[in-house]
């Protein structure tokens, strides 16, 4: 183990005393603080404005996408029991509201022709399974989730009762 001589003791010694100095006076300097906990504070701000302001776009591009016109081409296969005059009305219901479908499953739905509550609701079984096929789902997954019987419920108008018995 090495030993230090009385010079270099002396010489750590101010170095420790230099460096605690230096320390009280860079916390002394409330300027410093100030102005760093200042521009903290507006950066704090200017993310929550742009959250607040990114939210209020994505609202309205989801109103917007439900209010678009379906337009039903060749290049999206609709089942012909599935897609009835009255369903191809410029409204689009939020199918993401049916338990077992979610956001995802609701766009693979509208790419499947299927934008509507009742489109869903009067599938047969055949149809289902169809369905089921073409979204690469489980057999029996639709009837497992209900989707029929969500979808009636919705299209009635009675969501309170769908949010009691599948939330």
């Amino acid at each position: 183990m090495p030993t230090f001589t009385t010079n270099q003791w002396v010489i750590l010694f101010l170095v420790f005393v230099l460096g605690w100095l230096l320390g009280l006076l860079s916390r002394s300097t409330k300027k410093w603080r100030r102005a760093f906990e200042a521009e903290r504070d507006a950066r704090v701000e200017e993310e929550r404005e742009h959250a607040a302001e990114l939210e209020t776009c994505q609202a309205r591009i989801v109103e917007l996408e439900r209010a678009r016109p379906v337009v039903a081409t060749a290049a999206v296969p609709v089942a012909a029991s599935l897609a009835t005059p009255g369903d191809l009305d410029l409204r689009r219901d939020d199918l993401s509201l049916i338990r077992g479908l979610g956001p995802e499953g609701e766009q693979d739905l509208n790419e499947e022709g299927i934008y509507r509550y009742s489109q869903i609701a009067e599938m047969t079984s055949a149809e289902e399974i169809e369905l089921e096929d073409r979204l690469g789902a489980d057999r029996g997954y639709i009837g497992q989730e209900e989707w029929r019987k969500q979808a009636r419920l919705l299209a009635d108008g009675k969501l309170d009762e769908h949010r009691r018995l599948y939330s």
